[in-house]
């Protein structure tokens, strides 16, 4: 057999052990969860010991356990919004400080409220409870800045990185920069600029020569085939391999869309539809809007009279919008343009913008069946139809229903409004790329969390 060629199950056993490998620490948030209910409890202990004088026994403390037991709930759950057990990229590392801060702030709110507020929870003396927020907040601050010193994170692999665009520079950079990684890329191959090297004999010389112990590789460009038999001997040497899109997609949480080709649509896409997800997803969302269209109703009355006080003109606006499959759907919001003057925010329109109450309509349109609750934000048609021709794959966003808050508008710093913007909606698609192909009810739960801290964040403003 030739040593060019490379038979099918060989070249599937390469792939297949490309798959396996973790760079970024999956059990991490687990065990920061694990200590900051460790911290709570400690503190709550010291805190009985300094008010009281002496070390508890159970009969002392066992009075405070189930107050402060659903007040460390609420907490962990404060601190779940507030993206503490995300994963640790370099831009989270910089924001940690500040996040944990606000973090316990509202936590220490809560706790006050709480135990102030509702005389079933009151313990005396609450001396207690002021001396539990100090130690704990000592606490939770040095050990979430300084945890990663406890999980006995291994030295970092060298690693040789070979693919091409700015998305292999972009995961460089975060590899390189982030202490929790478990890579090191010490030398990189471009493929765009390989010119006339034997690209064989090049990445084989520099894995050897620098004692590379990783290759992290776009097993999707057409110029890594010829090579894949030198790959497969590499593995007897003891050489691991990452798909490079498999990789980007665990450290950023979205789908590179310059390494993807249509074999991966085809392998993570066109996939059994997931029955039981989508009928409890449409029951959440027939439940829920029914809940939280109470608020509609509600408010319909106060903000239909501002609007027409301030603008006389139609309290509603009705747009089309792009659904699934490329239906066309018509939404429903609260006008906030003017009529009288074009490109106008109206005063209350600016209001309900900012607090998003102008979107308060649009659970008749999940009810309805138009919408999810969570989905990809559904796109102007005149702009899809643009995007469509100048962006790969746009299309695929449209195979699921779109929705009221998405993967896209919790992560993407600088989403696209109604201007055409190709390259913020490049990343856009990249985020609702990996939910179409990750959706599940976990994380539609993490979409609806993080949108109630969006929501908190903006009426703050």
């Amino acid at each position: 057999m030739s040593n060019n060629v490379l038979p099918f199950y060989k070249k599937s056993s390469t792939i297949r052990s490309i798959k396996n490998m973790v760079v970024l620490n999956r059990k991490e948030p687990f065990l920061e969860f694990v200590g900051d209910l460790v911290i709570f409890a400690v503190s709550l202990w010291l805190s009985v010991s300094i008010r009281n004088g002496y070390f508890p026994v159970w009969s002392d403390f066992d009075a405070y356990f189930i107050p402060f037991g659903f007040l460390f709930a609420v907490w962990i759950l404060v601190f779940f919004i507030s993206g503490l057990y995300d994963k640790y990229t370099t831009i989270l590392k910089d924001r940690l400080p500040g996040m944990i801060f606000n973090a316990q702030l509202i936590n220490s709110a809560i706790a006050v409220a709480f135990f102030y507020l509702i005389p079933y929870f009151g313990i005396a003396p609450k001396t207690i409870l002021f001396i539990d927020l100090l130690i704990s907040f000592t606490f939770v601050y040095i050990w979430r800045i300084y945890s990663h010193y406890f999980f006995g994170f291994k030295r970092k692999e060298p690693a040789l990185i070979v693919g091409g665009g700015e998305e292999m520079k972009e995961l460089e950079r975060e590899v390189n920069n982030n202490s929790r990684s478990g890579l090191n890329f010490i030398s990189s191959i471009d493929l765009d600029k390989i010119g006339g090297i034997d690209f064989a004999d090049e990445i084989t010389n520099r894995i050897y020569s620098e004692k590379v112990s990783v290759v992290v590789i776009d097993l999707k460009n057409e110029k890594v085939e010829p090579i894949l038999p030198h790959l497969y001997n590499l593995i007897f040497s003891g050489i691991k391999f990452i798909d490079m899109y498999k990789i980007y997609e665990d450290v950023f949480d979205r789908i590179p869309l310059s390494l993807v080709r249509y074999n991966w649509f085809l392998e993570n896409i066109s996939t059994s539809p997931k029955i039981v997800y989508d009928i409890v997803k449409r029951l959440a969302d027939i439940l829920l809007s029914l809940i939280l269209g109470i608020l509609f109703i509600i408010s319909y009355p106060i903000f239909s009279i501002l609007i027409k006080l301030e603008d006389s003109g139609p309290v509603f606006f009705i747009q089309k919008r792009i659904g699934k499959r490329g239906k066309i759907i018509k939404i429903i919001k609260f006008r906030s343009m003017s009529v009288k003057e074009k490109e106008k925010i109206t005063n209350i329109g600016n209001f309900l913008r900012k607090t998003r109450i102008d979107e308060l309509p649009q659970f008749w349109n999940v009810l309805k069946g138009d919408l999810s609750l969570v989905g990809p934000r559904p796109e102007i048609p005149e702009l899809a139809d643009l995007y469509e021709k100048e962006i790969s794959y746009y299309n695929i966003r449209h195979l699921i229903k779109p929705g009221l808050s998405g993967w896209a508008q919790i992560y993407q710093n600088n989403p696209p409004k109604f201007d055409v913007n190709f390259d913020d909606t490049k990343t856009k698609l990249s985020y609702d790329l990996y939910y179409v192909k990750n959706r599940s009810m976990i994380l539609d739960m993490k979409i609806a969390l993080k949108t109630i801290k969006t929501l908190l964040l903006k009426a703050g403003k």
